[in-house]
């Protein structure tokens, strides 16, 4: 709300003419101060103040709360702890307890066994590559159902049963039949895994033939096909292959078909599912299987190498390592024997699985270098000498 001024229009000025400026006057008289207000000025002044302060006195208090706050202050005193107790440890046995914490059973308790026991049950059954045994429940056209175990039933595809084409379906599988499987596939979100008595069976035999091939084992073999390379047959479910060049005769290799032969295991990979048979190592397996530790043998030098000589046993070859040579110093192995040379050697070691033979020379020297001083004089006495190695070679295969 503006205030009007009476004398606005007086106060206006024609154009072109400017407003002359106004001094303010100030009458001595408004400066000076009343004595009156002086007086309320000194009265509330910093020095009638701190006055005013000093002249109050504290009420004394005589009455029972005296007592009262003198007794605290003397139960204060004794929660005081000085260094001493500070550096001794507490003993609480010491200390006078009028209660004691008891453990209540409430609603937010639980029993740990049953605990671990939904967690088992919530557990995924089935890994890959797991072997579990179960129980068939339900049969269906294109499959079986397996109980594992777990919250949900393994399924297995009918092609997934076992090797080859299964004819009498339901009556091989009956509901009951108890069986092991391999998981192939892990559970889905229903929480079915996908299992196989197939791989199960395949692993398996996987692992019996490696075993058999490193015990240089000789099985026989059905040949039911041919290609190319060789012939193929089959060995516990598993596809084997035979190249024309490990044949005793491969000329007419396809003649074979139908016909049962003796092989080795030449190679054995289950990781790519390579498995290689040979007959002609079954032949030098079988040579080596009536060799033993310690036999002094005899053959011809057939090759000379860096590191040793090949030594030709009548059908299979042996190694006569340079380390096993001589206990002395050579320059050179063709100062020792050369090719073509008929020599005497111990066996030293009898590898079927790899159908390897390892010679030793050094052990028939009555002193070290004597091989390379006079290596007819021990040739001549080999048979004698191999008598007294007999025990070393006794004891090594009774440490096997």
């Amino acid at each position: 709300m503006g205030v009007s001024n009476k004398n606005a229009q007086d106060n206006i000025q024609p154009k072109g003419n400017k407003k002359p400026l106004q001094v303010l006057r100030i009458s001595k008289k408004d400066t000076q101060k009343k004595p009156q207000e002086i007086d309320n000025e000194q009265y509330n002044s910093p020095e009638e103040i701190k006055k005013e302060n000093i002249a109050i006195k504290p009420q004394i208090i005589n009455d029972d709360s005296e007592k009262e706050i003198l007794d605290s202050n003397e139960n204060t005193k004794t929660l005081d702890i000085s260094k001493e107790d500070l550096n001794r440890p507490v003993n609480f046995s010491e200390q006078n307890t009028d209660f004691q914490l008891e453990r209540t059973v409430d609603e937010f308790d639980f029993d740990e066994s049953a605990f671990l026991e939904a967690l088992n049950a919530n557990e995924p059954i089935g890994a890959t590559g797991e072997t579990i045994s179960g129980k068939v429940i339900a049969i269906e056209s294109d499959g079986l159902y397996v109980d594992i175990g777990g919250k949900a039933p393994g399924y297995m595809p009918k092609k997934e049963c076992g090797l080859g084409v299964i004819t009498n379906f339901k009556e091989k599988f009956s509901i009951g039949l108890e069986m092991e499987v391999l998981v192939i596939k892990e559970q889905n979100a229903d929480g079915m895994v996908t299992v196989s008595a197939r791989a199960l069976i395949i692993r398996q035999s996987w692992e019996k033939v490696s075993s058999s091939a490193k015990n240089g084992e000789l099985i026989d073999v059905l040949i039911n096909g041919f290609n190319r390379g060789g012939l193929t047959c089959d060995v516990d479910g598993l596809r084997g292959f035979i190249p024309r060049s490990q044949l005793e005769d491969g000329q007419d290799y396809q003649s074979f078909v139908g016909k049962t032969l003796k092989v080795a295991f030449l190679e054995v990979n289950p990781e790519s599912r390579k498995l290689v048979l040979s007959e002609k190592k079954a032949s030098l397996v079988s040579k080596l299987t009536s060799l033993e530790l310690g036999q002094l043998i005899e053959g011809e030098v057939l090759a000379v190498k860096p590191y040793g000589f090949f030594i030709d046993l009548g059908g299979a070859s042996g190694l006569l390592h340079q380390s096993s040579l001589t206990n002395g110093s050579i320059r050179s192995l063709r100062e020792v024997f050369r090719e073509g040379e008929i020599i005497k050697a111990l066996i030293s070691e009898i590898d079927l699985e790899k159908g390897r033979i390892s010679l030793n020379t050094a052990l028939l020297e009555n002193s070290a270098g004597e091989l390379i001083i006079d290596k007819q004089k021990v040739m001549l006495e080999a048979s004698e000498r191999a008598l007294k190695t007999k025990a070393l070679f006794d004891k090594k295969e009774q440490n096997k």
